[in-house]
């Protein structure tokens, strides 16, 4: 399934195996453009300049011991710079793969986007079904010049094996800029991420839209930021989670708006359903504001089906597992169509729809139970 998504001629492909680099391929159209597409470490050695101006430009190993770790053992990695003025037509697209038990993957992808320039970069961490742990301690900065326009989507499914990942993801967005981010969580014994997003200049402008689906006793902790730094900046942040099995999730969202960033416009919904009773979510929605005239606000549920809806569906001859199914399916749509990716997202549409599958006892079990105390009240 995935095979099928990365194969739709993409503009280039970089996979890294563990540490090291294993696959490069950039088409002939973008090194005609000056687009350059490269594994980060030989970015370090030929475009020396641009990466010192702009590598770890918003981040910092002083953040923790895996930010650290990641900025001092980094192997391979991903470089992406497309000039001023230059539109992309094909998706810049890179994987980081585990496949072996004891694996440290230390990976970092820098992207550099030049004055109204466009692309789309999509970035996909799996794994394999392995029999022991591994580690994925990952980091991944954008930065865009003016008037700069990008489609950035992660795409994370580490499998059922012991791979814990611990990442930093930030996007700066200059003045006049657009960018669009839609990160999929789909797998991972633990993971625990950072995204942030920074609008410091005029007429900066995001929309962060996010899923996430939990099984078994997988633990999810995700932490976005939305940080206005200047005035006139807007920003629509939603996420839409669902958990089965005994998993654990949760999604703590902050909008942030500094002194002087005057007349800003964001929102930050965020929502989760339950589809097991033994599974637990947290959905956190909060605010920062140190200003007057903004428009900022939040809300955030965690909540599980409609009975009567499901009541409804059945009155027209489906079944109640195919509700539930096409329920679940309805609710994520609206982060799914965001990737305006065909291939991503029928890949993102089956993964969810086999999850549903292989919880399906559970979820019969769990929806059962609930139609059942709705008759007793």
């Amino acid at each position: 399934e995935v095979r099928d998504a990365l194969d739709g001629e993409p503009g280039a492909l970089i996979v890294q195996r563990g540490a090291s680099t294993i696959y490069v391929k950039v088409d002939d159209e973008l090194t005609a453009q000056g687009v350059i597409v490269m594994p980060l470490e030989r970015a370090v050695e030929e475009h020396g300049d641009l990466v010192r101006e702009w590598y770890m430009r918003r981040l910092s190993e002083d953040e923790g011991k895996f930010p650290a770790a990641t900025a001092a053992f980094w192997t391979g990695g991903v470089f992406i710079h497309v000039p001023a003025n230059v539109r992309v037509e094909k998706p810049i697209q890179s994987v980081y793969a585990i496949d072996e038990p004891g694996t440290a993957q230390y990976a970092h992808t820098l992207a550099i986007l030049g004055e109204n320039s466009e692309c789309a970069i999509r970035e996909y961490s799996l794994g394999a079904d392995i029999d022991g742990q591994a580690l994925h301690a990952g980091a991944f900065e954008l930065y865009t010049a003016p008037g700069a326009r990008a489609k950035v989507a992660h795409f994370q499914d580490w499998g059922r094996g012991e791979i814990y990942d611990i990442s930093t993801k930030r996007i700066e967005i200059a003045r006049d800029a657009f960018v669009s981010w839609v990160p999929v969580h789909l797998g991972g014994r633990l993971t625990k991420q950072t995204l942030d997003i920074i609008t410091p200049e005029q007429g900066s402008d995001m929309r962060h839209t996010g899923l996430y689906f939990t099984e078994r006793d997988e633990h999810l902790d995700l932490f976005t930021t939305d940080l206005h730094e200047a005035p006139h900046t807007a920003g629509d942040t939603v996420w839409k989670g669902a958990l089965t099995g005994e998993s654990r999730a949760s999604y703590e969202g902050l909008i942030e708006i500094v002194e002087g960033a005057r007349d800003s416009h964001t929102y930050l919904q965020t929502h989760q359903m339950l589809l097991s009773q033994r599974a637990k979510g947290d959905a956190i929605p909060s605010l920062i504001v140190k200003v007057d005239d903004v428009s900022a606000s939040h809300g955030g549920t965690v909540g599980e089906l409609d009975e009567d809806q499901i009541f409804y569906m059945m009155t027209r001859g489906i079944s109640r597992i195919e509700a539930v199914r096409t329920l679940v399916e309805g609710y994520f749509e609206e982060v799914v169509q965001r990737l305006d990716d065909p291939g991503l997202e029928t890949l993102i549409r089956r993964r969810i729809g086999a999850k549903l599958l292989a919880a399906e006892d559970q979820v019969k079990e769990f929806v059962g139970h609930r139609a059942g105390a709705a008759q007793e009240a």
